[in-house]
């Protein structure tokens, strides 16, 4: 049974409820365990899972949050940056499922975080869940 922890970035509850729930079922479904951290927003999600890796207690992670487009370019810098920091990460060989949605409007983020829809909370918990399957493999 692997571990593995759910970062999620929680701003919008409801949708970060959907996108944890479906993680979550993915994980379990699948006979592992599974364990919820929660930070400030998407920009601390790749430096929590480095600081999770240090304890060796997970085999894998999954990134979970919303990020919707405002006004500003702030929306630019915390999904490139959020992508790049979990990026670095993945290349260094960690499990990490990407499910940190960004997204136009609330809207377009509701049909991408329900379970019942395009559950991309499950999606990134399966992502994660291949990548380390995979890193057995060349192990």
């Amino acid at each position: 049974m692997a571990r593995f922890l759910i970062v999620e970035a929680r701003f919008y509850d409801q949708l970060n409820d959907m996108l944890v729930e479906g993680a979550r079922a993915a994980i379990e479904a699948a006979g592992h365990g599974a364990e919820v951290l929660t930070v400030p927003g998407a920009l601390e999600i790749p430096g929590a899972i480095a600081l999770a890796l240090e304890s060796e207690r997970y085999d894998g992670f999954v990134a979970i949050g919303v990020v919707i487009r405002g006004e500003t370019y702030h929306f630019e810098i915390v999904a490139g940056e959020s992508a790049r920091g979990i990026m670095a990460l993945t290349m260094d060989g960690v499990a990490i499922g990407n499910g940190i949605l960004t997204v136009e409007n609330e809207d377009q983020a509701l049909v991408r975080a329900d379970p019942k829809q395009k559950d991309k909370g499950g999606e990134a918990a399966k992502a994660a869940m291949a990548m380390l399957e995979l890193s057995a493999r060349f192990r």
